[in-house]
């Protein structure tokens, strides 16, 4: 199930009248939901939801432009998640000059791709100037927030961790087949 989310702002939003969940905080069972914004002050935020489904079928081969399919708003930012399969998700941003996603953290792999104009990644509160072309990895847990220096777009890929299995069960076994 994919959200499409524009944000509009009367104002640019201050991490400290923006709340940002994970769905794993349990505000939301939702795990198709990459943010979830709530406001704390008289500030407008409008969350519309758009369309019901990735543009790609994760059991299907497709070819899109990113360039074409890339919206923005005005003084807004819009995302579409363009494919998602049981460890992995791709999303396409686009970002109004000015507007941001104040600091939060996620649980995934994060990997992104700077399709287009510049922004400023704050990374574990150092920030990083990205333009057209560069390529970002941030680990699981990673403290970020982001800023467009001007009009920009992004791709997102989401990755879920390995999990790692319970060694005791193989280790029981290799016991019981020595005893």
């Amino acid at each position: 199930m994919d959200r499409i989310f524009i944000i509009f702002t009367s104002a640019r939003l201050r991490e400290d009248q923006v709340e940002f969940f994970e769905p794993s905080q349990g505000i939301e069972r939702n795990e198709e939901c990459l943010t979830q914004v709530k406001a704390r002050t008289a500030f407008r935020v409008y969350v519309e939801r758009m369309n019901e489904r990735p543009l790609i079928d994760s059991g299907r081969e497709k070819v899109l432009s990113l360039p074409g399919e890339t919206q923005y708003a005005p003084n807004g930012i819009v995302s579409r998640t363009l494919l998602t399969t049981p460890n992995s998700r791709t999303v396409l941003f686009g970002f109004a000059a000015g507007q941001e996603l104040t600091e939060h953290t996620s649980t995934q792999h994060a990997l992104i791709q700077i399709l287009s104009g510049a922004c400023e990644f704050s990374l574990a509160g150092v920030p990083r100037s990205l333009k057209t072309g560069d390529l970002l990895y941030m680990p699981p847990n990673l403290p970020h927030a982001v800023k467009a220096a001007k009009q920009f777009s992004m791709l997102l890929t989401l990755l879920k961790p390995a999990q790692t299995p319970d060694p005791a069960p193989q280790i029981q076994t290799a016991l019981a087949a020595q005893a």
